[in-house]
């Protein structure tokens, strides 16, 4: 099944919710040194710059140093250099290597700041400053090949309880490397080569250069190791969330410690938006009501918890969950400014769920006055409004409170036309929808999000080689963009056109989303039209389990229904349609099939 773009912002805003007040910590990251400080625009490190000092300066030494000082304060920082530089091989002064290799620095010089800090480590090779400052410079000027030399030195010669530090720092120090591959090719072998205590803190970080390296199964592999060795780490964990969207079997390390450890709750609440991002509301919001159990005095879960109950229209539970976060919220709390700012910002948000809430009860009294407790006046109260006004009959109200004005900015214009065109979809005027984002289309030509919801609307008028031309235009120019894959082998195999195609295209979809119950759904679609019954009723069963929307019901139910298991698929159908009493797909099935509201 196509995923509409709205429960894609849905999503993200969901996502951003999450995060936002996250008031339990994240699973704990790895320690890590101070970063490098910031440069100039050659964002070469600059080393801690110390007065050099001299006990037994000759003179000759002193004409030198001030002959460098007095060039460099003319401008003439390339003199500067070399003189200093010469000065500091002749007295292997570290203080005097550090200002060299800064005067470079300062100059954007990142191959001579490269070539004294080697300088340094080539005269004092035991220093462990300067070995950092090779390895340093190699990474930010894009040279990982020639790091393994310099980076083992420094493990070899720092204090051993540094060195755990300088093995943690390299994915954030490489983090920018436009080849990944490369950077792990390269390290490898270095991480490889530790044992002991430096062993957890390498297989951490080779799994993480091989994420970035889309070396998936290898990451996961590394992560289970280090799972072994030590299995209270977080760092485990912390990989497994973000294997998860790519290596589903890496959910099962999360499952296993939140059974062994319920008590861990910033790892159960990160898991709970992985879940969320992964497209499976209803079981993040499992996880968030475990959380709001056991953490009962804190805002956040509740907060996140009436949003996902939202989105699973649930009205009833996410109000009671939105009131829970408004008590612990409103109650007066000392804090920083940006303590109290998040709480303000909290409170707006469970205000305008509650409106949504009440919205979705049917109750506009409730939902306006929800929206009375809400200040200022941005798209999502707007929306909000014009919402109320078209359910009520004042369409055109309502489309005049979104439609951006001659002076908006582009986001600000995007968003609005976004917003009208969904307000219109949700009136089922898929027309106007479609006009109005043939505009936003026109306006912003190269903008895929817009290219997929208009051919959305194209599909929902007819216009199905339109909808094909878009779609194919939003792969050509984003060809990660799995919405769009999906969408077009759902449309042909709903409309039982090239099965074969439509089949591969929704596989390439999953490929990109692993998991994503609308794709999944959209595989058991293929095959129910393909023949394949017990696959697609297991494929639905899948998608229905992690989303179960309305649509996704309408197509267990007819599956189950043509393999004879009419009681499941009257349940099926009963408790979607309790959660969704006015949705399209679903009637249309009820009433084909002859089934009883």
């Amino acid at each position: 099944m196509p995923l509409p773009l709205h429960r894609v912002i849905t999503a993200a805003a969901l996502m951003g919710l999450l995060q936002a007040h996250a008031q339990d910590p994240a699973p704990p990251a790895p320690a890590t040194p101070p970063a490098p400080p910031a440069t100039a625009a050659s964002a070469v490190p600059a080393v801690p710059d110390e007065p050099p000092t001299h006990s037994a300066m000759d003179a000759p030494l002193f004409y030198q140093l001030l002959i460098g000082e007095i060039e460099l304060q003319n401008g003439q920082a390339g003199v500067a250099y070399q003189v200093l530089l010469d000065a500091a091989r002749r007295t292997a002064d570290e203080a005097l290597f550090k200002r060299v290799v800064n005067i470079a620095i300062q100059a954007r010089a990142g191959d001579q700041a490269l070539v004294a800090a080697r300088a340094w480590s080539e005269t004092i090779p035991t220093s462990t400053d300067a070995l950092q400052s090779v390895v340093q410079l190699l990474a930010l000027l894009n040279r990982p090949a020639e790091v393994a030399q310099p980076l083992a030195s420094l493990l070899r010669v720092s204090p051993a309880p540094q060195r755990p530090g300088f093995i943690l720092a390299l994915p954030r120090l490489f983090q920018r490397a436009p080849d990944p591959k490369a950077v792990l090719a390269a390290l490898r072998p270095v991480l490889q080569a530790q044992t002991g205590p430096l062993k957890p803190p390498a297989l951490y970080v080779e799994a993480k250069l091989s994420l970035n390296a889309g070396d998936n199964g290898r990451a996961l592999a590394l992560t289970r190791e280090l799972h072994q060795i030590l299995p209270d780490n977080d760092d485990a964990m912390q990989l497994a969330i973000e294997l998860m969207p790519s290596e589903p079997q890496a959910e099962d390390l999360i499952t296993d410690r939140l059974q062994q450890r319920p008590d861990q709750h910033a790892l159960r609440q990160a898991y709970g938006r992985a879940l969320l991002q992964a497209q499976r509301p209803a079981e993040a919001a499992q996880q968030f009501r475990q959380l709001t159990a056991a953490t009962p005095d804190n805002p956040a879960p509740w907060l996140a918890l009436g949003a996902l109950e939202l989105e699973l229209k649930h009205p009833a539970a996410a109000e009671v969950a939105l009131r829970e976060s408004l008590k612990r919220l409103d109650t007066p709390a000392a804090g920083t400014d940006a303590e109290i700012q998040s709480r303000a910002d909290g409170r707006q948000q469970a205000w305008l769920m509650l409106s949504q809430a009440a919205e979705q009860r049917g109750d506009f009294k409730a939902a306006e006055a929800a929206l009375q407790k809400i200040d200022g006046a941005g798209l999502d109260v707007r929306y909000r409004r014009a919402s109320l006004l078209a359910k009520q009959g004042k369409v055109a109200e309502g489309r005049k409170l979104l439609r951006p004005t001659a002076t908006a900015s582009d986001n600000d214009a995007r968003a609005g036309l976004l917003a009208e065109a969904q307000l219109m979809r949700e009136q089922r005027d898929y027309a106007t929808a479609l006009t109005i984002m043939q505009s936003a289309v026109e306006r912003f030509p190269a903008d895929v999000d817009l290219i997929y919801e208009q051919a959305m609307m194209s599909e929902k008028v007819g216009r199905f080689d339109e909808m094909e031309t878009l779609l194919r235009k939003a792969i050509e120019i984003k060809p990660d963009y799995h919405h769009a894959y999906n969408a077009l082998g759902y449309s042909l195999a709903d409309r039982r056109q090239r099965l074969p195609e439509a089949k591969e295209l929704i596989q390439k979809a999953l490929k990109l989303a692993p998991g994503e119950p609308f794709i999944v759904d959209s595989l058991g679609w293929v095959e129910f039209r393909l023949g394949n019954l017990d696959e697609a009723a297991r494929l639905l069963r899948q998608a229905h389990k992690g989303r179960p929307d309305a649509e996704i019901a309408a197509h267990l139910g007819e599956v189950l229904w043509v393999q004879g298991q009419q009681d499941e698929a009257r349940r099926v159908f009963a408790e979607a349609a309790q959660r969704e009493p006015g949705n399209e797909a679903l009637r249309e099935v009820m009433t084909r099939l002859k089934v009883a509201p």
